[in-house]
């Protein structure tokens, strides 16, 4: 059984920051690569960052210089700090391993708007 369960989403001004939390079950956490997807209304589910077991990241052009993909294999957590949001930003955030596992969790909503 394992489990992604995303959290700290909600409703930001643009400019504003926010931290996503991403908790993961799972035995080979600590050997897994992780990433964020994020899905906008009626656009496809997108890459957003990533960071390898060793702690190797990398990001979307879009957002890269603004987000910052981060683990901690103890608590087995994911997170995203979002930082200088944009309502272009604006999705359902999700996370997962990667390669990708066969489902998704409940995503978490963002929403930057004045």
């Amino acid at each position: 059984q394992v489990q992604l369960v995303e959290s700290g989403g909600g409703l930001v001004q643009p400019g504003g920051s926010l931290r996503l939390s991403c908790a993961a079950s799972g035995r080979f956490f600590s050997i897994t690569d992780m990433g964020w997807y994020r899905q906008a209304p009626g656009a496809q589910r997108e890459f957003v960052a990533s960071i390898t077991s060793g702690g190797s990241t990398n990001s979307a052009d879009s957002v890269k210089g603004r987000f910052t993909i981060s683990r901690d294999n103890v608590k087995k957590t994911v997170y995203l700090q979002m930082n200088s949001l944009k309502p272009e930003d604006t999705a359902v955030y999700y996370c997962n391993s990667i390669p990708r596992a066969g489902y998704w969790g409940q995503g978490t909503q963002v929403t930057v708007s004045s």
